[in-house]
Formats: structure tokens, C-alpha cells, sequence
């Protein structure tokens, strides 16, 4: 597999990143499949530069806050009005249930078909699993203040697990057991942010990885207010190897 960061500014678009987005891409029988996990403000003008939109496979929403999905209204722009595309099927989007009324409402004055014809809306739930060329991605709830999933990709015997917004809990465990690479929030720091029940620390996010076994850890979600060099240093408390952090427009073998 191949990932590429779209965006990984945490809660909100930075001055140097989109918020969140990631392409990720493998090979079968010759050709690319490429899917997106999350779409967050900003993460499509970044989709871009890197792949045709109408190349992409699938999109994978693992929460509906704006910091994570918004970017689908500009893609149903995309794909109904451009004048230089012939009619393509209606892409489909793996979202928590409501997610189509969500975005419809973002688009104010949308037609009775809503965006049906551009893109088609499938509900996930906890154990959910999606086959889609080489991928097998499977969702686990996680624990946010709204309904909020990682999802867990394989491909070609490699896994990438996403962590999307989440605090410590049980399902980490099972997303990112073993795992090639852990992809996880880490949009808290240690010492400041009491809150519990809404986001990772650096810290919790290694604790999380190497107690199930993952072999590699990328931080993301990082907000723009908060020094990424201090997320890593707490993860690197606790994490056996080099702490990574996502960077925007950057791609790595998974």
C-alpha cells in the first residue's frame, strides 16, 4: 500500500495543511485502486495534486465533524458540474448512518435528489467490512463524543490502521493489532488537555499502538496551536522505535 497525506492539521484547516484526508493506493492486476479516508475541509484541492478526483474508488468517513467530511459538498460540485466529464456512476461513501442528510444540509439549495447521483451514502457500523479491489477495510468504533470510527486497512498482507478521533478504549486494540502502521490522533498533549472521551494524546496514541503490536506510528491531527516536536516527544516516552509525523503532501510505503 501507499499512503498519501492529503491533510493532517487537527480540528480545523492549518496555515500549512488541510485538515484531515489520506489517499491511500494499491496495485491489482495491474492497475491503481485508490480509496480516501476522510475528507476534511481543505483535503480536496490537495486530492488534486496527487490523482484525478474521479479515479478515486471510494471515500471512507469516519466521523461527520466539518474537520473530516466537509469537503464532500466541493466534491458533489465536482462531479455534477464539470463541464468536461462524461456521466460516471455515483461514487460511494462509507459514513456513520445520517450522513447524507449532513451534507445535504451543508449544501444549501440542492434538488430532491439530493446527491444521490454523484454520491451513493452507505451506513457502517461497528465490524462493518467493506471488499473493494485488493482492500478489506473494516471499521471499529471508537470513542469521540459522536459516532466516530477507525478503520483498519488491508491490502497484499500489509495493514494501515486509522485511528480517526479518538481517545484510549477497548476497540484500539483490535484496529491496530499488528498493524504495518498505525496512523493516529494526536490532537491532545499531556499535562494540558483534562479532558477525556474526545481525543489522544502522543502519549496514549504509542501506549495504544505498541500494546497491540503495531510496527510502525505516524501522529496526525495535530492542531496548528500545538508544537507536532512535543506530541512526538510524549509518544516517544513509551514508543520502542521512531516516533513519525504525518506531513501534508507526503507519501510513505506502508
Amino acid at each position: 500500500m501507499r499512503l498519501t497525506v492529503l491533510g493532517c492539521s487537527g480540528s480545523f484547516a492549518g496555515p500549512t495543511s488541510p485538515a484531515s484526508g489520506y489517499l491511500v493506493q494499491a496495485e491489482q492486476d495491474g492497475r491503481s485502486v485508490s480509496l480516501v479516508l476522510d475528507l476534511g475541509n481543505g483535503a480536496l484541492g490537495a486530492l488534486q495534486r496527487h490523482l484525478d478526483p474521479d479515479a478515486v474508488s471510494a471515500i471512507f468517513i469516519t466521523h461527520l465533524h466539518p474537520d473530516h467530511c466537509l469537503d464532500l459538498t466541493g466534491l458533489y460540485v465536482y462531479r455534477k458540474y464539470h463541464p468536461n466529464r462524461p456521466p460516471v456512476p455515483a461514487l460511494p461513501v462509507y459514513a456513520p448512518a445520517g450522513a447524507q442528510e449532513r451534507l445535504a444540509a451543508a449544501y444549501e439549495g440542492m434538488d430532491e435528489r439530493g446527491m444521490d447521483e454523484q454520491l451513493h451514502f452507505h451506513p457502517v457500523h461497528d465490524g462493518s467490512r467493506v471488499r473493494l479491489g485488493p482492500f478489506v477495510v473494516t471499521a471499529y468504533r471508537v470513542n469521540h463524543p459522536v459516532e466516530a470510527y477507525g478503520y483498519r486497512v488491508e491490502a497484499d498482507g500489509q495493514v494501515l490502521a486509522y485511528t480517526g478521533d479518538t481517545d484510549t478504549c477497548e476497540r484500539l486494540q483490535a484496529l491496530c493489532a499488528d498493524a504495518d502502521l498505525v496512523l493516529a490522533d494526536s490532537a491532545f498533549v499531556e499535562g494540558r488537555d483534562l479532558l477525556r472521551g474526545i481525543h489522544l494524546t502522543g502519549r496514549r496514541a504509542a501506549l495504544a499502538a505498541a500494546g497491540a503490536g503495531a510496527k510502525r506510528l505516524m501522529l496526525t491531527h495535530i492542531p496548528a496551536w500545538n508544537d507536532p516536536e512535543v506530541c512526538r516527544a510524549q509518544a516517544a516516552e513509551v514508543w520502542p522505535g521512531a516516533v513519525e509525523l504525518a506531513a501534508p503532501d507526503a507519501s510513505y510505503d506502508v
